[in-house]
Protein backbone atom coordinates (compact mmCIF):
# COMPACT_ATOMS: atom_id res chain seq x y z
CA UNK A 1 0.00 0.00 0.00
CA UNK A 2 2.35 1.95 0.83
CA UNK A 3 3.73 1.91 -2.99
CA UNK A 4 0.57 3.17 -4.40
CA UNK A 5 0.88 6.27 -1.96
CA UNK A 6 3.61 7.09 -2.63
CA UNK A 7 2.45 7.39 -6.60
CA UNK A 8 -0.32 9.48 -5.75
CA UNK A 9 2.00 11.65 -3.69
CA UNK A 10 4.04 11.76 -7.90
CA UNK A 11 1.38 12.84 -9.39
CA UNK A 12 -0.33 15.04 -7.06
CA UNK A 13 3.06 17.21 -6.92
CA UNK A 14 3.12 16.52 -10.44
CA UNK A 15 -0.83 18.34 -10.77
CA UNK A 16 0.23 21.11 -8.26
CA UNK A 17 3.27 22.54 -10.15
CA UNK A 18 1.39 21.97 -13.68
CA UNK A 19 -1.87 24.11 -12.39
CA UNK A 20 0.02 26.82 -11.38
CA UNK A 21 -1.00 30.02 -13.15
CA UNK A 22 2.54 30.46 -13.96
CA UNK A 23 3.99 26.82 -14.63
CA UNK A 24 6.84 26.60 -16.37
CA UNK A 25 5.20 23.88 -18.68
CA UNK A 26 8.04 22.32 -20.26
CA UNK A 27 10.28 22.25 -16.94
CA UNK A 28 7.65 20.70 -15.07
CA UNK A 29 6.95 18.00 -17.41
CA UNK A 30 10.72 17.42 -17.96
CA UNK A 31 11.33 17.29 -14.29
CA UNK A 32 8.35 14.76 -13.49
CA UNK A 33 8.59 12.90 -16.34
CA UNK A 34 11.02 9.98 -16.68
CA UNK A 35 13.07 8.58 -19.53
CA UNK A 36 11.83 7.20 -22.18
CA UNK A 37 7.98 8.73 -21.72
CA UNK A 38 4.81 7.94 -23.97
CA UNK A 39 1.82 10.18 -24.12
CA UNK A 40 -1.39 8.93 -25.36
CA UNK A 41 -4.08 11.66 -26.34
CA UNK A 42 -7.42 11.79 -28.08
CA UNK A 43 -7.41 12.98 -31.93
CA UNK A 44 -5.95 15.18 -32.87
CA UNK A 45 -2.55 14.47 -30.73
CA UNK A 46 -2.05 11.19 -30.86
CA UNK A 47 1.06 9.36 -29.29
CA UNK A 48 3.91 11.64 -28.20
CA UNK A 49 7.05 10.92 -26.67
CA UNK A 50 9.19 14.03 -25.76
CA UNK A 51 7.93 15.92 -22.58
CA UNK A 52 8.54 19.06 -23.73
CA UNK A 53 6.43 18.42 -26.87
CA UNK A 54 3.34 17.26 -24.86
CA UNK A 55 3.77 20.70 -22.73
CA UNK A 56 4.02 22.58 -26.40
CA UNK A 57 1.39 20.71 -28.25
CA UNK A 58 -1.40 19.99 -25.58
CA UNK A 59 -1.09 21.78 -22.00
CA UNK A 60 0.08 25.24 -23.57
CA UNK A 61 -2.37 25.49 -26.19
CA UNK A 62 -5.23 24.15 -23.26
CA UNK A 63 -4.12 26.87 -20.92
CA UNK A 64 -4.04 29.65 -23.54
CA UNK A 65 -7.32 29.08 -24.49
CA UNK A 66 -8.87 28.50 -21.35
CA UNK A 67 -7.34 30.80 -19.13
CA UNK A 68 -7.72 30.29 -14.92
CA UNK A 69 -7.17 26.73 -15.63
CA UNK A 70 -8.88 24.56 -12.35
CA UNK A 71 -9.04 20.93 -12.26
CA UNK A 72 -11.62 19.93 -10.65
CA UNK A 73 -11.15 16.22 -9.69
CA UNK A 74 -14.10 13.85 -8.91
CA UNK A 75 -11.98 10.75 -9.43
CA UNK A 76 -8.58 9.67 -7.94
CA UNK A 77 -6.98 6.32 -7.21
CA UNK A 78 -4.56 4.16 -7.97
CA UNK A 79 -3.49 0.19 -8.20
CA UNK A 80 -1.41 -2.41 -9.78
CA UNK A 81 -2.38 -3.51 -13.01
CA UNK A 82 -3.93 -6.93 -14.04
CA UNK A 83 -2.24 -6.30 -17.44
CA UNK A 84 1.25 -6.88 -16.81
CA UNK A 85 0.65 -9.13 -13.84
CA UNK A 86 0.31 -7.19 -11.03
CA UNK A 87 3.88 -5.35 -11.63
CA UNK A 88 3.08 -1.98 -13.16
CA UNK A 89 1.48 1.12 -10.84
CA UNK A 90 -0.78 3.39 -12.16
CA UNK A 91 -2.62 6.63 -10.78
CA UNK A 92 -6.15 8.02 -12.22
CA UNK A 93 -7.04 10.85 -11.83
CA UNK A 94 -11.12 12.19 -13.68
CA UNK A 95 -12.99 14.83 -13.68
CA UNK A 96 -12.96 18.56 -15.39
CA UNK A 97 -10.53 20.92 -16.33
CA UNK A 98 -12.31 24.19 -16.07
CA UNK A 99 -11.69 27.45 -17.45
CA UNK A 100 -12.76 31.05 -19.26
CA UNK A 101 -13.16 30.09 -22.70
CA UNK A 102 -11.23 33.30 -23.71
CA UNK A 103 -9.09 32.18 -27.12
CA UNK A 104 -9.97 29.47 -29.61
CA UNK A 105 -8.96 26.19 -28.89
CA UNK A 106 -8.48 23.96 -32.42
CA UNK A 107 -10.80 25.81 -34.06
CA UNK A 108 -13.43 25.49 -31.75
CA UNK A 109 -14.58 29.18 -30.73
CA UNK A 110 -13.91 30.69 -27.47
CA UNK A 111 -17.47 31.97 -25.55
CA UNK A 112 -15.77 34.12 -22.73
CA UNK A 113 -17.59 32.13 -20.37
CA UNK A 114 -17.18 29.42 -18.15
CA UNK A 115 -15.88 26.32 -20.16
CA UNK A 116 -15.33 22.40 -19.07
CA UNK A 117 -13.47 19.78 -20.76
CA UNK A 118 -14.32 16.27 -19.06
CA UNK A 119 -11.11 14.66 -18.84
CA UNK A 120 -9.21 11.21 -17.39
CA UNK A 121 -5.76 10.36 -16.98
CA UNK A 122 -4.22 6.98 -16.56
CA UNK A 123 0.08 7.63 -15.28
CA UNK A 124 2.38 4.66 -14.99
CA UNK A 125 4.58 5.41 -12.04
CA UNK A 126 8.13 4.34 -11.92
CA UNK A 127 10.79 5.39 -9.28
CA UNK A 128 8.83 8.53 -8.52
CA UNK A 129 8.91 9.78 -12.19
CA UNK A 130 5.38 9.31 -14.57
CA UNK A 131 6.76 7.12 -17.11
CA UNK A 132 3.45 6.81 -19.50
CA UNK A 133 0.05 8.43 -19.60
CA UNK A 134 -3.08 7.87 -21.30
CA UNK A 135 -4.81 11.88 -21.20
CA UNK A 136 -8.48 10.95 -22.68
CA UNK A 137 -10.66 14.11 -23.18
CA UNK A 138 -13.87 14.62 -24.59
CA UNK A 139 -13.57 17.62 -26.93
CA UNK A 140 -17.09 17.01 -28.74
CA UNK A 141 -18.00 18.20 -25.12
CA UNK A 142 -16.45 21.12 -25.28
CA UNK A 143 -18.26 21.98 -28.85
CA UNK A 144 -21.40 21.62 -27.83
CA UNK A 145 -20.42 24.26 -25.09
CA UNK A 146 -19.75 26.54 -27.69
CA UNK A 147 -22.58 25.54 -29.13
CA UNK A 148 -21.25 23.35 -32.03
CA UNK A 149 -23.59 19.88 -32.29
CA UNK A 150 -20.97 17.99 -34.36
CA UNK A 151 -23.27 14.75 -34.05
CA UNK A 152 -26.92 14.39 -36.11
CA UNK A 153 -28.27 12.15 -33.64
CA UNK A 154 -27.61 11.59 -30.00
CA UNK A 155 -29.30 8.90 -28.26
CA UNK A 156 -29.04 10.08 -24.67
CA UNK A 157 -28.64 13.25 -22.59
CA UNK A 158 -25.94 16.12 -23.16
CA UNK A 159 -24.71 17.33 -19.79
CA UNK A 160 -21.84 18.45 -18.01
CA UNK A 161 -21.37 15.15 -16.26
CA UNK A 162 -21.18 15.19 -12.26
CA UNK A 163 -18.93 12.84 -10.10
CA UNK A 164 -19.94 9.78 -8.18
CA UNK A 165 -23.44 9.85 -6.69
CA UNK A 166 -21.08 8.90 -3.07
CA UNK A 167 -19.17 11.85 -3.39
CA UNK A 168 -16.52 9.53 -2.29
CA UNK A 169 -14.44 9.15 -5.35
CA UNK A 170 -10.99 11.18 -4.31
CA UNK A 171 -9.03 8.08 -2.82
CA UNK A 172 -6.13 10.51 -1.20
CA UNK A 173 -5.74 7.86 1.67
CA UNK A 174 -4.62 3.89 1.35
CA UNK A 175 -8.33 1.81 1.18
CA UNK A 176 -8.90 -1.93 2.25
CA UNK A 177 -7.22 -3.88 -0.06
CA UNK A 178 -9.82 -6.29 -0.43
CA UNK A 179 -12.26 -3.68 -1.30
CA UNK A 180 -9.63 -2.60 -4.58
CA UNK A 181 -9.68 -6.72 -5.70
CA UNK A 182 -13.64 -6.85 -5.03
CA UNK A 183 -13.86 -4.45 -7.42
CA UNK A 184 -11.25 -5.63 -9.81
CA UNK A 185 -13.07 -8.88 -9.75
CA UNK A 186 -16.42 -7.31 -10.76
CA UNK A 187 -14.83 -5.14 -14.04
CA UNK A 188 -13.53 -8.68 -15.09
CA UNK A 189 -16.55 -10.62 -14.75
CA UNK A 190 -18.39 -7.84 -16.71
CA UNK A 191 -16.31 -8.00 -19.45
CA UNK A 192 -16.59 -11.57 -19.53
CA UNK A 193 -20.59 -11.63 -19.70
CA UNK A 194 -20.46 -8.18 -22.38
CA UNK A 195 -17.21 -8.42 -24.49
CA UNK A 196 -18.06 -10.83 -27.13
CA UNK A 197 -22.05 -10.09 -27.44
CA UNK A 198 -23.08 -14.12 -27.97
CA UNK A 199 -25.54 -14.29 -24.63
CA UNK A 200 -28.50 -16.30 -25.29
CA UNK A 201 -30.01 -13.69 -22.52
CA UNK A 202 -31.88 -10.79 -23.33
CA UNK A 203 -29.78 -7.81 -23.19
CA UNK A 204 -31.35 -6.24 -20.07
CA UNK A 205 -30.72 -9.48 -18.27
CA UNK A 206 -27.44 -9.54 -19.90
CA UNK A 207 -26.51 -6.51 -18.52
CA UNK A 208 -28.16 -7.56 -14.70
CA UNK A 209 -25.58 -9.95 -14.11
CA UNK A 210 -23.41 -7.05 -13.17
CA UNK A 211 -25.14 -3.91 -13.29
CA UNK A 212 -27.21 -2.02 -10.87
CA UNK A 213 -30.73 -1.65 -11.91
CA UNK A 214 -30.30 1.80 -11.63
CA UNK A 215 -27.10 1.71 -13.14
CA UNK A 216 -25.64 5.66 -14.20
CA UNK A 217 -23.72 5.44 -17.45
CA UNK A 218 -21.99 8.75 -18.09
CA UNK A 219 -20.97 8.42 -22.20
CA UNK A 220 -19.47 10.83 -24.35
CA UNK A 221 -20.67 13.60 -26.12
CA UNK A 222 -22.34 12.20 -29.64
CA UNK A 223 -24.29 9.50 -27.56
CA UNK A 224 -24.77 11.41 -24.39
CA UNK A 225 -25.78 10.06 -20.47
CA UNK A 226 -27.85 7.40 -19.83
CA UNK A 227 -29.81 6.04 -16.09
CA UNK A 228 -30.91 2.51 -15.34
CA UNK A 229 -30.57 -0.52 -17.61
CA UNK A 230 -33.67 -0.41 -19.50
CA UNK A 231 -32.95 3.36 -21.07
CA UNK A 232 -28.83 2.06 -21.00
CA UNK A 233 -30.28 -0.77 -23.57
CA UNK A 234 -32.37 1.55 -25.42
CA UNK A 235 -30.54 4.43 -25.54
CA UNK A 236 -26.87 2.87 -25.94
CA UNK A 237 -26.07 -0.28 -26.18
CA UNK A 238 -28.99 -1.86 -28.21
CA UNK A 239 -27.93 0.80 -30.95
CA UNK A 240 -24.52 0.37 -30.57
CA UNK A 241 -24.61 -3.63 -31.26
CA UNK A 242 -27.32 -3.10 -33.59
CA UNK A 243 -24.75 -0.85 -35.87
CA UNK A 244 -21.35 -2.52 -35.72
CA UNK A 245 -20.42 -5.97 -36.33
CA UNK A 246 -17.10 -7.77 -36.29
CA UNK A 247 -16.30 -7.01 -32.81
CA UNK A 248 -12.64 -7.70 -32.04
CA UNK A 249 -11.49 -9.37 -28.47
CA UNK A 250 -11.14 -6.65 -26.25
CA UNK A 251 -7.38 -5.87 -25.38
CA UNK A 252 -6.33 -3.33 -22.61
CA UNK A 253 -2.96 -1.40 -21.27
CA UNK A 254 -3.67 -1.10 -18.03
CA UNK A 255 -7.16 -2.18 -16.03
CA UNK A 256 -6.97 -1.40 -12.20
CA UNK A 257 -8.39 -0.68 -9.00
CA UNK A 258 -8.63 0.59 -5.53
CA UNK A 259 -11.41 0.65 -2.94
CA UNK A 260 -14.90 0.98 -4.68
CA UNK A 261 -13.25 2.23 -7.92
CA UNK A 262 -11.79 0.77 -10.75
CA UNK A 263 -11.13 0.81 -14.33
CA UNK A 264 -8.81 0.14 -17.77
CA UNK A 265 -7.98 1.60 -21.20
CA UNK A 266 -6.62 0.46 -24.57
CA UNK A 267 -5.00 1.66 -27.61
CA UNK A 268 -7.03 0.89 -29.12
CA UNK A 269 -9.65 -1.56 -26.87
CA UNK A 270 -11.09 -2.67 -30.02
CA UNK A 271 -12.13 -2.58 -33.64
CA UNK A 272 -15.51 -3.19 -34.77
CA UNK A 273 -16.54 -2.45 -38.47
CA UNK A 274 -19.60 -0.27 -38.71
CA UNK A 275 -22.53 -2.32 -41.06
CA UNK A 276 -25.35 -0.12 -39.98
CA UNK A 277 -26.26 3.15 -39.19
CA UNK A 278 -25.21 4.81 -36.07
CA UNK A 279 -24.60 8.73 -34.40
CA UNK A 280 -27.05 9.38 -37.27
CA UNK A 281 -24.47 8.51 -39.92
CA UNK A 282 -24.72 5.51 -42.61
CA UNK A 283 -23.02 2.67 -42.29
CA UNK A 284 -19.45 2.79 -44.20
CA UNK A 285 -18.47 -0.93 -43.81
CA UNK A 286 -15.17 -0.03 -42.39
CA UNK A 287 -13.67 -1.44 -39.28
CA UNK A 288 -13.08 1.45 -37.06
CA UNK A 289 -10.56 1.36 -33.90
CA UNK A 290 -12.16 2.45 -30.43
CA UNK A 291 -9.79 4.17 -27.63
CA UNK A 292 -11.52 4.18 -24.45
CA UNK A 293 -11.30 4.91 -21.25
CA UNK A 294 -13.89 3.38 -18.64
CA UNK A 295 -14.38 4.41 -14.75
CA UNK A 296 -16.84 2.49 -12.46
CA UNK A 297 -18.26 2.81 -9.18
CA UNK A 298 -18.68 -0.51 -7.46
CA UNK A 299 -22.06 -0.58 -4.89
CA UNK A 300 -22.00 -3.77 -3.26
CA UNK A 301 -21.62 -6.93 -5.84
CA UNK A 302 -22.70 -4.68 -8.94
CA UNK A 303 -21.94 -1.58 -10.70
CA UNK A 304 -23.54 1.31 -10.30
CA UNK A 305 -21.69 4.25 -12.43
CA UNK A 306 -19.79 4.38 -15.47
CA UNK A 307 -17.62 7.53 -17.06
CA UNK A 308 -16.32 6.65 -20.43
CA UNK A 309 -14.36 8.29 -22.43
CA UNK A 310 -14.18 7.35 -26.70
CA UNK A 311 -12.03 8.85 -29.47
CA UNK A 312 -15.01 9.40 -31.36
CA UNK A 313 -13.21 12.26 -33.25
CA UNK A 314 -10.14 9.56 -34.22
CA UNK A 315 -13.43 6.92 -34.91
CA UNK A 316 -15.32 9.26 -37.38
CA UNK A 317 -11.70 10.39 -39.08
CA UNK A 318 -11.36 6.60 -39.79
CA UNK A 319 -14.67 6.09 -41.42
CA UNK A 320 -13.77 9.27 -43.43
CA UNK A 321 -15.49 11.85 -41.70
CA UNK A 322 -12.46 14.19 -40.49
CA UNK A 323 -15.35 16.28 -38.27
CA UNK A 324 -12.16 18.39 -36.65
CA UNK A 325 -10.82 19.30 -40.04
CA UNK A 326 -14.36 20.84 -40.81
CA UNK A 327 -14.77 22.80 -38.00
CA UNK A 328 -11.40 24.08 -38.89
CA UNK A 329 -12.40 24.83 -42.49
CA UNK A 330 -15.64 27.05 -41.21
CA UNK A 331 -17.61 23.85 -42.47
CA UNK A 332 -19.27 23.73 -39.29
CA UNK A 333 -21.08 25.98 -37.27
Amino acid sequence: MSDLQAAKETVLKFYEQLDSPDADLEAVLSAHCGAGYIWRGFHPFGELNNPCEVAQRFWRPLQTSLTSLQRRQDVFFAGLNQMDGFQGTWVVSMGHLMGLFDHPLLGIPPTQKIAMLRYCEFHRVENGKICETAMYFDLPHLMAQAGIALFPNQTAAQLVQPGPMTHSGLLLDPTPEQDGKDTLSLINRMIGDLGQWDSKLSLEDELRQTWDENMLWWGPTGIGATYTIERYAKQHSGPFRAAFSERSKTTHIARLAEGEFGGFFGWPNFTARLSAEFMGIPATQKLGEFRVIDIYRRDGDKLAENWIFIDLLHFWKCQGHDFLAQLQAGELT
